[in-house]
Protein backbone atom coordinates (compact mmCIF):
# COMPACT_ATOMS: atom_id res chain seq x y z
CA UNK A 1 0.00 0.00 0.00
CA UNK A 2 1.14 3.56 -0.91
CA UNK A 3 1.88 5.30 2.28
CA UNK A 4 3.24 8.75 3.00
CA UNK A 5 6.48 9.72 4.46
CA UNK A 6 6.83 10.28 7.94
CA UNK A 7 8.68 13.75 6.20
CA UNK A 8 6.57 13.84 3.25
CA UNK A 9 7.26 16.81 0.95
CA UNK A 10 5.05 16.74 -1.48
CA UNK A 11 2.95 20.05 -0.51
CA UNK A 12 5.81 22.92 0.31
CA UNK A 13 3.21 24.87 2.06
CA UNK A 14 2.46 21.93 4.95
CA UNK A 15 6.71 20.62 5.12
CA UNK A 16 7.26 24.05 6.01
CA UNK A 17 4.68 24.52 8.58
CA UNK A 18 6.30 21.02 10.29
CA UNK A 19 9.13 22.06 10.47
CA UNK A 20 8.39 25.24 12.11
CA UNK A 21 6.80 23.38 14.76
CA UNK A 22 9.82 21.19 15.08
CA UNK A 23 11.21 24.30 16.36
CA UNK A 24 8.50 25.44 18.59
CA UNK A 25 7.69 21.85 19.92
CA UNK A 26 10.43 19.75 19.76
CA UNK A 27 8.73 17.13 21.45
CA UNK A 28 5.48 16.95 18.99
CA UNK A 29 4.92 14.13 16.67
CA UNK A 30 5.44 16.61 13.65
CA UNK A 31 5.15 14.70 10.72
CA UNK A 32 2.58 12.49 8.29
CA UNK A 33 0.11 10.97 10.79
CA UNK A 34 -0.71 7.50 9.58
CA UNK A 35 -3.71 5.56 10.07
CA UNK A 36 -5.03 4.12 13.33
CA UNK A 37 -6.59 0.66 13.15
CA UNK A 38 -6.58 -2.30 10.74
CA UNK A 39 -6.78 -2.74 7.34
CA UNK A 40 -8.88 -5.76 7.56
CA UNK A 41 -11.39 -3.34 9.09
CA UNK A 42 -15.27 -3.14 7.70
CA UNK A 43 -15.53 0.59 8.62
CA UNK A 44 -13.41 3.28 7.71
CA UNK A 45 -13.41 6.62 9.37
CA UNK A 46 -12.21 9.54 7.22
CA UNK A 47 -11.31 12.98 9.38
CA UNK A 48 -10.08 15.93 7.59
CA UNK A 49 -6.57 16.61 8.83
CA UNK A 50 -4.77 16.53 12.11
CA UNK A 51 -4.82 19.11 15.02
CA UNK A 52 -1.46 21.02 15.57
CA UNK A 53 -1.86 20.02 19.56
CA UNK A 54 -3.72 16.90 18.78
CA UNK A 55 -2.88 13.81 16.10
CA UNK A 56 0.07 16.31 15.42
CA UNK A 57 1.24 15.58 18.57
CA UNK A 58 0.38 12.52 19.60
CA UNK A 59 1.28 10.93 15.98
CA UNK A 60 -2.47 9.06 16.31
CA UNK A 61 -5.37 10.55 14.39
CA UNK A 62 -8.06 12.25 16.69
CA UNK A 63 -5.54 11.73 19.99
CA UNK A 64 -4.95 14.61 22.27
CA UNK A 65 -7.68 16.85 21.06
CA UNK A 66 -11.53 17.78 21.84
CA UNK A 67 -13.18 15.99 18.33
CA UNK A 68 -11.38 12.53 19.92
CA UNK A 69 -13.10 12.34 23.10
CA UNK A 70 -16.20 12.68 21.29
CA UNK A 71 -15.23 10.23 18.69
CA UNK A 72 -13.89 7.64 20.97
CA UNK A 73 -16.08 7.97 23.30
CA UNK A 74 -19.14 7.43 20.89
CA UNK A 75 -17.55 4.10 19.40
CA UNK A 76 -16.96 2.95 22.60
CA UNK A 77 -20.52 2.99 23.57
CA UNK A 78 -21.31 1.19 20.83
CA UNK A 79 -18.70 -1.87 20.95
CA UNK A 80 -16.26 -0.80 18.36
CA UNK A 81 -13.51 0.38 20.70
CA UNK A 82 -12.35 -0.94 23.95
CA UNK A 83 -9.87 -0.04 26.73
CA UNK A 84 -9.74 3.17 28.27
CA UNK A 85 -9.28 6.73 25.69
CA UNK A 86 -6.39 8.51 27.56
CA UNK A 87 -5.32 11.02 24.76
CA UNK A 88 -1.99 9.06 24.27
CA UNK A 89 -0.55 6.93 21.73
CA UNK A 90 0.39 4.54 23.99
CA UNK A 91 -2.83 4.70 26.29
CA UNK A 92 -3.41 0.95 24.76
CA UNK A 93 -6.63 2.33 23.21
CA UNK A 94 -8.28 -0.12 20.66
CA UNK A 95 -10.48 0.08 17.42
CA UNK A 96 -12.84 -3.11 16.74
CA UNK A 97 -13.09 -3.93 13.01
CA UNK A 98 -12.33 -0.16 12.42
CA UNK A 99 -9.54 1.93 10.74
CA UNK A 100 -9.20 5.84 11.03
CA UNK A 101 -7.74 7.76 8.81
CA UNK A 102 -7.61 11.44 7.33
CA UNK A 103 -7.98 13.24 4.14
CA UNK A 104 -4.65 14.86 4.47
CA UNK A 105 -1.81 13.64 6.74
CA UNK A 106 -0.41 17.12 7.98
CA UNK A 107 -1.39 19.19 9.85
CA UNK A 108 -2.09 22.52 8.22
CA UNK A 109 -2.03 26.10 9.37
CA UNK A 110 -5.15 27.13 11.09
CA UNK A 111 -6.82 24.17 11.03
CA UNK A 112 -7.57 24.81 7.03
CA UNK A 113 -6.04 22.75 4.37
CA UNK A 114 -5.84 24.35 0.46
CA UNK A 115 -7.29 21.99 -2.09
CA UNK A 116 -3.98 21.73 -3.75
CA UNK A 117 -2.86 20.40 -0.72
CA UNK A 118 -6.19 18.06 -0.26
CA UNK A 119 -5.60 16.46 -3.75
CA UNK A 120 -2.22 15.81 -3.59
CA UNK A 121 -2.70 13.59 -0.60
CA UNK A 122 -5.72 11.89 -1.91
CA UNK A 123 -3.53 9.00 -3.85
CA UNK A 124 -2.84 7.72 -0.15
CA UNK A 125 -6.63 7.64 0.60
CA UNK A 126 -7.19 6.18 -2.90
CA UNK A 127 -4.09 3.51 -2.23
CA UNK A 128 -6.11 2.68 1.99
CA UNK A 129 -9.47 2.35 0.62
CA UNK A 130 -8.39 0.00 -2.15
CA UNK A 131 -5.72 -1.82 0.79
CA UNK A 132 -8.64 -3.08 2.77
CA UNK A 133 -10.71 -6.23 1.18
CA UNK A 134 -13.20 -6.23 3.75
CA UNK A 135 -14.42 -2.70 4.01
CA UNK A 136 -18.24 -2.28 3.78
CA UNK A 137 -18.59 1.34 5.60
CA UNK A 138 -17.09 4.59 5.30
CA UNK A 139 -17.67 7.49 7.46
CA UNK A 140 -16.82 10.66 6.35
CA UNK A 141 -16.61 13.59 9.07
CA UNK A 142 -17.57 16.99 7.04
CA UNK A 143 -17.12 18.34 3.83
CA UNK A 144 -13.78 17.94 2.90
CA UNK A 145 -13.66 14.78 4.05
CA UNK A 146 -16.63 13.69 2.14
CA UNK A 147 -15.55 14.95 -1.29
CA UNK A 148 -11.74 13.53 -0.78
CA UNK A 149 -13.81 9.96 -0.28
CA UNK A 150 -15.82 10.55 -3.32
CA UNK A 151 -12.81 11.57 -5.42
CA UNK A 152 -10.55 8.47 -4.10
CA UNK A 153 -13.53 6.43 -5.59
CA UNK A 154 -13.72 8.40 -8.81
CA UNK A 155 -17.51 9.20 -7.97
CA UNK A 156 -19.10 12.62 -8.49
CA UNK A 157 -19.90 15.11 -6.25
CA UNK A 158 -23.47 16.18 -7.83
CA UNK A 159 -24.53 12.53 -7.26
CA UNK A 160 -23.38 12.33 -3.44
CA UNK A 161 -24.49 15.62 -1.73
CA UNK A 162 -22.72 16.00 1.59
CA UNK A 163 -25.65 15.96 4.62
CA UNK A 164 -25.24 15.01 7.96
CA UNK A 165 -26.95 11.74 8.60
CA UNK A 166 -26.94 10.76 4.82
CA UNK A 167 -26.58 7.51 3.85
CA UNK A 168 -25.52 6.33 0.10
CA UNK A 169 -24.76 3.14 -1.60
CA UNK A 170 -21.86 3.12 -3.13
CA UNK A 171 -21.81 -0.60 -4.81
CA UNK A 172 -19.56 -3.16 -4.65
CA UNK A 173 -20.92 -3.97 -1.06
CA UNK A 174 -19.86 -0.51 0.02
CA UNK A 175 -22.00 2.23 1.91
CA UNK A 176 -21.04 5.53 2.72
CA UNK A 177 -22.18 7.63 5.96
CA UNK A 178 -22.42 11.36 6.45
CA UNK A 179 -21.39 12.85 9.99
CA UNK A 180 -20.52 16.53 11.09
CA UNK A 181 -17.25 16.44 12.39
CA UNK A 182 -16.88 16.11 15.74
CA UNK A 183 -14.73 19.52 16.78
CA UNK A 184 -15.09 21.58 19.38
CA UNK A 185 -16.69 24.47 17.35
CA UNK A 186 -18.91 22.04 16.30
CA UNK A 187 -20.58 20.86 19.75
CA UNK A 188 -20.18 24.35 21.29
CA UNK A 189 -22.47 25.45 18.67
CA UNK A 190 -24.35 22.94 18.70
CA UNK A 191 -24.50 21.97 15.26
CA UNK A 192 -23.53 18.41 16.35
CA UNK A 193 -24.46 16.99 19.64
CA UNK A 194 -22.97 13.62 20.76
CA UNK A 195 -26.48 11.85 20.45
CA UNK A 196 -26.34 12.78 16.94
CA UNK A 197 -22.87 11.34 16.27
CA UNK A 198 -24.32 7.93 17.95
CA UNK A 199 -27.25 8.31 15.48
CA UNK A 200 -25.03 7.83 12.87
CA UNK A 201 -22.96 5.03 14.45
CA UNK A 202 -25.80 2.96 14.89
CA UNK A 203 -26.90 2.97 11.60
CA UNK A 204 -23.18 1.83 10.22
CA UNK A 205 -23.71 -1.06 12.48
CA UNK A 206 -27.26 -2.22 10.73
CA UNK A 207 -25.24 -3.02 8.19
CA UNK A 208 -22.34 -4.77 9.41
Amino acid sequence: MQIPEKNCQICPRLADFRAQNQIQYPNFFNGCVPSFGALDAEILVVGLAPGLKGANHTGRPFTGDYAGEILYAGLKTHQLAKGNYAARPDDGFQLINMRITNAVRCVPPANKPEPSEIKACNQFLRAEIAAMPNLRAILTLGTISHYAVLNALDLKRKDFAFKHGAVYELGKGKTLFNSYHCSRYNINTGRLTQAMFDEVVKKIIKII
